[in-house]
């Protein structure tokens, strides 16, 4: 009689530990996807809002720069950049109280200040790449660990029935092997994924750091105020 072979019948005849081993193999899947689906809408947003860098310093003024950023930066990359180092420039806020701040030289703060948005920019676009990269890395072996499972309860199986045939291995061999597969399917995209969004998160960065560089050197010269609020 010929023996169905396939992941149905693997999963019918799995344990606990190979269908554990699937669940994970899925749960790991499931979420290298939505990691990949939404960080996919939100770098082509992100590339879509750099444009946003050429209209800056088109304008006129610096609110009006900040303004005309905004309306294409929807994923507030760049824009927090320039409203929080103005406000450090005390071109869009005015410190009136004692503090810390009012102590510092207004070259320092505002350095002070593109420096944390710029982290906090860094954190956010690398939120989700520990996960891709884990899964990457991990799925395959997880994969394995099933195929290696499944083998050892095909072979304990023909073990107790006395008689060690070809056909009798070869199917319930070749369907562990479905679980090798399977995570080598989970573990690719993960991997290309990352590999991707890591290139795009170095240009945005290197983007961002060249613009903090320009609002740098232009909050800190003796024409900024005027400038600001002409």
């Amino acid at each position: 009689m010929e023996q169905t072979v396939g992941f149905a019948h693997y999963w019918a005849q799995g344990d606990a530990v190979s269908h554990a081993v699937a669940y994970v193999l899925l749960l790991m899947s499931v979420a290298s996807w939505y990691y990949i689906l939404s960080k996919t809408w939100s770098s082509w947003r992100i590339r879509r809002g750099s444009n946003a860098l050429e209209g800056f310093w088109k304008a006129p003024t610096l609110t009006d720069a900040i303004a005309v950023m905004r309306t294409v930066d929807s994923e507030e990359i760049f824009t927090p950049l320039a409203q929080r180092s103005s406000e450090a420039a005390g071109i869009s806020s005015k410190q009136n109280t004692p503090s810390l701040n009012a102590a510092t030289d207004p070259g320092e703060l505002i350095t002070r200040t593109l420096r944390r948005e710029i982290n906090r920019v860094s954190a956010r676009l690398e939120r989700g790449l520990t996960l891709l990269a884990s899964v990457g890395s991990t799925a395959p072996f997880v994969g394995l660990f099933g195929t290696v499972w499944g083998i050892y309860h095909a072979l304990a199986a023909v073990s107790a029935s006395g008689t060690v045939q070809i056909d009798k291995v070869a199917g319930p061999v070749g369907e562990a092997l479905i679980m090798t597969a399977l995570g080598l399917v989970v573990a690719i995209p993960a991997v290309l994924a990352y590999n991707a969004f890591t290139r795009l998160n170095r240009l945005t960065l290197a983007e961002l750091d060249g613009f903090a560089h320009d609002l740098h050197a232009y909050l800190t010269t003796g024409e900024r105020v005027g400038k600001g609020e002409a």
